[in-house]
């Protein structure tokens, strides 16, 4: 009989094949930040900070589809990334990873997420980003966060799920140090502080107005990293203004290069080029669709004496 202490590694074990499949595991990239405090400390921003990526639903390509566990790995066996994730309800109350409303774009089944239960979730499989069916299937938000820690950081969105019941997950799996909400309001970021103090949040500050608001809404700046734009914004003061309360600055690129290259308009010199020019004006983070593109972009950068080295690992 299996003794009581090798249970719940066994059972870890075969909850892995049974969402991955028998493979090798993979050498990853990870960014280790153990608890609350060192999330904070690794958000803080310093002049000696390593700008890094932020792969928007996962990272996925060919072969990977968006919103899995499987992208996950792979975008961490190349560089080291956070990983932005999309909630979204179940029939029956649960929390899958799924981007869209509907389950046609991105995996072998039809309608809405909302109309079907976990379990009939369960048998169906997922796309990849050229609609190719893969073997993988799709995750909920427990795993994900079980998943993540000692690996990356997952940055959740919103979707059809309340921020406080996004909170309550990351307090739920004590998942303080790997994870962090995406607020898009004022009256967002107080619930979630109020269900932890802990959480660190992502919030939209592209105009000195926001920043503004920010500064009197009672949750310290500790808690709060600045999603700037999907463009460099006109009034770059913007930057200076978020690091001077110590916090680091996200640009998203999905909207803009990461679209001229995959539309075959950039070169990929001219795609690195474009990432490099996005750091050089201020951003810390860079949101990308190509998360493992942009990782080798930013990759020269991270190779420099740095407070924060200690928290990316191989």
């Amino acid at each position: 009989m299996l003794k009581s202490k090798y249970i719940i590694p066994v059972l870890a074990l075969l909850m892995q094949v049974l969402i991955f499949g028998f493979r090798e595991p993979a050498k990853l990239h990870t960014i280790s930040t153990g608890n609350a405090q060192e999330l904070k400390d690794f958000f803080k921003y310093t002049p000696d900070r390593l700008p890094f990526v932020s792969a928007h639903r996962g990272g996925p390509r060919k072969g990977f589809p968006e919103n899995c566990i499987a992208t996950f790995e792979n975008t961490l066996s190349h560089c080291p990334a956070t990983l932005e994730i999309d909630p979204r309800f179940t029939k029956d109350g649960k929390i899958v990873l799924m981007h869209d409303a509907t389950l046609d774009r991105t995996t072998n089944g039809t309608g809405k997420v909302a109309d079907h239960t976990l379990a009939e979730l369960r048998k169906l499989r997922l796309k990849d980003t050229e609609g190719n069916l893969t073997r993988f299937t799709i995750p909920t938000l427990d795993e994900a966060l079980e998943w993540a820690k000692g690996k990356t950081i997952l940055v959740i969105d919103a979707k059809d799920v309340p921020v406080e019941v996004r909170a309550g997950k990351v307090v739920e799996h004590k998942a303080e140090g790997n994870a962090i909400i995406i607020a898009y309001s004022i009256d967002d970021i107080k619930k979630c502080y109020q269900v932890s103090k802990d959480i660190v949040m992502e919030v939209m500050a592209s105009k000195p107005q926001q920043i503004a608001e920010l500064d009197k809404c009672g949750v310290p700046w500790e808690n709060l990293i600045g999603f700037v734009s999907h463009d460099l914004p006109e009034d770059k003061t913007v930057f200076s203004e978020i690091h001077q309360r110590g916090s680091m600055c996200i640009l998203g690129s999905s909207r803009n290069i990461d679209r001229q290259f995959m539309a075959g308009k950039i070169t990929a010199a001219e795609l690195e080029a474009g990432y490099l020019n996005l750091v050089r004006h201020g951003a810390d983070i860079i949101e990308a669709d190509l998360g493992i593109e942009s990782g080798a972009a930013l990759s020269a950068l991270q190779q420099g004496a740095s407070s924060k080295a200690k928290y990316f690992r191989k």
